[in-house]
């Protein structure tokens, strides 16, 4: 389990301390319901909440006592139970798990700490969002090269970069609400889910309290498909992160270097090179992806469970959920500290701009020549000349290359336009303008 950077409360979550705890709400909760339908005595529940209080005041040395007994019994629910069980005064530790079987309680307690997984993924979220905005809305209108293959194709604004970050994390905080919901149900249905030992009123009591839904029907175990959902949502977020990982690590290459990640005091960049400022951070995001892709692929191979229950799914569960869900959680970590002190050079994004020699306007100025009366094919023509034109000129080493003179020099393209339209066509300001309309269209 990763845990170095990660905070406290998502670790915590997925500790024996608080499943057990869970566990053991699950179990005071069903005989509670139980005293409502008159099958346990209200005295028996005041001593079964005696007993779990002790249990409860500490839940380090419940843990240890159930491993303990799991170690000669075999199996961690009776551990539990048997655990809790001495706590409570006979006869009324004989209503303790009464008509319950391991996955109720199981299954039921991993639902809360899926939910409550979420809700510290959503905050998350939100905070990465927050810093994402304030940065994108800092660099709007400062303008850069927009890539496509790699290779320079128009300019676009760094803040707009940054707004479709914010946009697409906005995705992921919706996803997140998505998939809380989708995950959160309890089943207390019994051994294969047909209610034989509990009413259906002690599995909706119990999921009232806890905040979930009944399952409407289920095995011994809830479907392993919204389990398989909650760690594929997971995973697409972990490559949202790793898409802007990728991004800002091909920003950071010396002969790019428009953006670069926070490189500390004291911090060394190579072994062998006291040059080097690597983007580390941005790599172990990238790689970090790639594991909770792996885990989504496990959670899949859970849903196929032989007929009302076999338990393969459990033992990965057991590195998979606490794993991925620490995992993202340091993530986002990283993520927005590293939003938040990226270091950005708007004068290599300007230098980086007139490396293509103002090439960029070639779609302006075939749109133009379109709307001039030339067929399309003969204003390609006449554009991509031009273009290759200017590509050679600089090849020669000659340093006055520039697609704007070049088109000016042409014979063919210069009389289809007035004294300085060209100019006004060829800026980058054009390329700008539903600038501020795409901020509003994502809520910056």
């Amino acid at each position: 389990m990763i845990t170095r950077y990660t905070r406290p409360q998502m670790r915590e979550i997925w500790t024996d301390e608080n499943r057990l705890t869970i566990w053991l709400r699950i179990e005071l909760l069903t005989t509670e319901a139980l005293v409502k339908l008159g099958t346990v005595p209200a005295e028996d529940f005041a001593r079964m909440e005696a007993g779990a209080a002790k249990c409860l005041a500490d839940p380090k040395a419940m843990v240890e006592r159930a491993r303990e007994l799991e170690r000669t019994l075999n199996h961690d629910v009776i551990g539990f139970t048997t655990a809790v069980a001495e706590k409570i005064n006979a006869p009324a530790s004989r209503w303790f798990h009464y008509g319950l079987t391991s996955s109720d309680i199981v299954d039921t307690a991993f639902a809360v700490q899926m939910v409550q997984s979420a809700d510290l993924l959503l905050a998350d979220v939100r905070a990465a969002r927050e810093v994402i905005a304030r940065r994108a809305r800092e660099f709007e209108f400062t303008p850069c090269i927009g890539r496509s293959h790699g290779i320079h194709a128009e300019p676009t604004t760094f803040g707009l970069k940054l707004a479709l970050m914010y946009d697409e994390f906005g995705r992921a905080e919706s996803r997140l609400q998505h998939v809380r919901a989708v995950v959160a149900v309890g089943k207390l249905s019994g051994a294969v889910g047909t209610s034989a030992h509990l009413s259906p009123k002690v599995e909706a009591f119990v999921c009232r309290k806890l905040g979930l839904k009944p399952a409407p029907i289920a095995t011994q175990v809830v479907p392993r498909d919204l389990h398989a959902e909650f760690l594929n949502t997971l995973a697409v977020i972990g490559a949202s992160i790793e898409r802007w990982a990728v991004e800002f690590r091909h920003l950071q290459r010396t002969e790019v270097l428009e953006a670069e990640e926070p490189f500390t005091k004291g911090q060394k960049g190579s072994s062998a090179m006291p040059h080097k400022r690597n983007p580390i951070t941005w790599e172990r995001l990238t790689g970090l992806a790639r594991v909770l892709r792996g885990n989504a692929g496990a959670a899949l191979e859970n849903v196929a469970l032989w007929h009302e229950r076999d338990i393969s799914h459990s033992s990965v569960e057991r590195i998979i959920f606490p794993d991925s869900c620490t995992l993202l959680d340091y993530m986002f970590g990283l993520l927005t500290r590293m939003m938040d002190g990226l270091n950005v050079y708007p004068e290599n994004m300007k230098k980086n701009l007139g490396l293509s020699l103002g090439m960029w306007n070639s779609q302006t100025v075939l749109l133009a020549l379109i709307r001039k009366g030339l067929s399309r094919e003969a204003a390609y023509e006449l554009v991509q000349r031009n273009a290759m034109e200017t590509w050679a000129t600089r090849h020669a080493g000659r340093e006055d290359a520039d697609f704007l003179r070049q088109l000016r020099a042409d014979p063919e393209v210069a009389p289809h336009f007035g004294p300085g339209e060209l100019e006004r066509l060829c800026s980058v300001e054009f390329h700008l303008k539903g600038v501020k309309a795409r901020f509003k269209a994502v809520g910056l």
